[in-house]
């Protein structure tokens, strides 16, 4: 009987980078074929242009997420901020839900807050300002009314402009602001958060209005590397893939 529930974020697929597809298939077959439900907290790819985009590795991805999901492995996506255009076209053919961008789970009696994490870097105010532009219908609508072969041109240029920018950014802007996560785990009544988004794995003690709660950072995944957060049942532990 499948019990597992799995949690990963920021694969960041690209044709570029075929040592992650190729883990990330892997772990599909095997590993998150043994468990009950997989939790995808955004970036699954480096960009998204469009559902209508099936450049590779997309048509993989979405076929072997289809086959996990016929197995009985429910699966979940949060949209990250390198792929917050995936839609329910794509959730549709891979057989996946979408989820929020804050969503409360139980985990076996344990009420657990799940996001990417850009929405907490709140001392990022320009990406912030970008966040709140780039969400919008009028936006989203008009980028996705583009040709195909016009969105994949700007992807790459969103890529190296994104590279640039973070390199001016000084590492603490970049990471969550301690007290935007205290107001967001109390606003959702939760003690228990788990979030991707800045690359820097560790679990975060810390107190919400005296109770004690806890951080928890998935990891990146890279070309010699790779790990999913597991709840058994009774607590968490962290594996390598």
């Amino acid at each position: 009987m499948k019990k597992d529930i799995l949690f990963i974020s920021d694969l960041h697929l690209s044709l570029e980078k075929p040592e992650i597809t190729r883990r990330f298939l892997n772990f599909l077959q095997h590993r998150a074929a043994q468990a009950r439900s997989l939790y995808i907290l955004g970036d699954l790819f480096d960009a998204w242009i469009g559902d209508d985009d099936n450049t590779p590795p997309n048509k993989t991805i979405k076929t072997a997420l289809k086959a996990l999901s016929d197995t009985g492995t429910a699966i979940f996506l949060l949209q990250g901020n390198r792929d917050f255009l995936l839609g329910q076209g794509f959730c549709a053919e891979a057989g996946i839900s979408l989820l929020d961008e804050y969503a409360v789970i139980d985990l076996d009696g344990q009420p657990t807050l799940l996001t990417h994490g850009d929405l907490l870097c709140t001392d990022d105010l320009p990406y912030q300002a970008f966040r709140i532009k780039s969400r919008g219908h009028a936006w989203q609508n008009e980028v996705l009314s583009k040709p195909l072969w016009l969105r994949l041109l700007a992807a790459r240029w969103y890529r190296l402009r994104s590279f640039w920018h973070k390199r001016k950014k000084s590492p603490d802007i970049m990471d969550v602001n301690q007290q935007t996560v205290i107001e967001t785990l109390r606003r959702f009544n939760c003690l228990t958060l788990i979030h991707g988004h800045t690359h820097r794995p560790a679990t975060h003690s810390l107190l919400v209005d005296a109770s004690p709660a806890r951080r928890m950072v998935l990891a990146d995944w890279k070309k010699d590397s790779g790990e999913c957060l597991c709840w058994n049942g009774r607590d968490f532990c962290r594996e390598t893939l």
